[in-house]
């Protein structure tokens, strides 16, 4: 099992480093597929999908605004990189999409009413802002800033990184349990040591990366402040992932990665950490860090 999900962990390092450093159409495909799945198996996990269809009316419509969502979000920002429009154009454009799919969703609530529940169509909805939209903002983060080849890592070392730590300080010294009813094995002083981890993390990575070799200057306590900020978020979207299988009482969310499970299994603390990531570097260039 060690061997198996080591492996897994190895080829998806792979992936993420020649999908993210190549960017633009590849990057977005990459991420527009992942959401369609992680959309998918949230939808099964509460309780949307019909048994003996592969997909129903809402998970249908999901897939179909995720696929035109991450099309405009490419086109938006190709031509707002072509004439140096930068990322305020991004912004309607996520507002109208999400409008849009809750528009969707309600044609389908009402003209096949009763064939589907409130409960169906809210869940469809949280479905698709919880994967597609906020997994989106790894594109965003690569793609909306000049030094975005760089900047996204922070993404993955907010979580990733920050897991490591605190399981690492969790298996040394913890003691007191965070959360027993969610995740008895999560301690209060591995979440210590994953945010102070993160921290230290950021400040290197800014340190000897991002000012070094590019004409950033993002200031190194900006840098573990939002490092521990990304690992508290990416500590709740991990917690969040567990409570949705506990109140649908199910183990994994899917089989996808031999030894991980689903999508949302492997991505969850990465889900939530992305927005946190982009909010922080949009907030660190409107104080004119050089990231653009």
């Amino acid at each position: 099992m060690f061997r198996t999900r080591l492996l897994s962990g190895i080829l998806l390092v792979i992936i993420a480093l020649a999908t993210i450093l190549s960017g633009g159409v590849v990057l977005a495909v990459t991420l527009c597929a992942i959401s369609v799945i992680a959309f998918s198996e949230l939808t099964k996990a509460c309780g949307v999908h019909t048994e003996g269809k592969k997909y129903n009316a809402p998970e249908l419509s999901g897939i179909v605004m995720t696929v035109l969502y991450y099309v405009l979000l490419f086109a938006t920002l190709s031509q707002s990189g072509q004439e140096g429009g930068g990322r305020m154009q991004v912004y309607p454009v996520i507002v109208i999409i999400v409008a849009v799919c809750l528009i969707l969703l309600l044609f389908v609530y009402v003209f096949t009413f009763p064939r589907y529940k409130a409960p169906q169509i809210m869940a469809s909805m949280f479905s698709w802002l919880y994967a597609p939209v906020m997994l989106s903002f790894i594109y965003l983060s690569r793609e909306g800033f000049t030094q975005g080849s760089y900047l996204v890592w922070f993404v993955f070392l907010c979580s990733w990184g920050s897991d490591t730590c605190a399981y690492a300080v969790g298996v040394l010294i913890g003691k007191h349990k965070m959360t027993p009813r969610l995740s008895p094995k999560k301690s209060i002083e591995g979440a210590v040591g994953g945010v102070l981890g993160a921290a230290l993390l950021f400040v290197l990575y800014t340190h000897f990366a991002i000012n070094k070799y590019t004409d950033a200057s993002i200031p190194l306590l900006l840098a573990a402040v939002l490092g521990a900020a990304g690992a508290l978020v990416s500590m709740v979207g991990d917690l969040a992932a567990s409570a949705v299988k506990r109140d649908h009482d199910i183990k994994d969310y899917g089989k996808l990665i031999p030894g991980h499970g689903g999508i949302m299994d492997r991505f969850d603390s990465v889900i939530i950490a992305a927005p946190l990531i982009y909010i922080g570097l949009a907030v660190i260039a409107s104080l004119g860090g050089g990231i653009g």
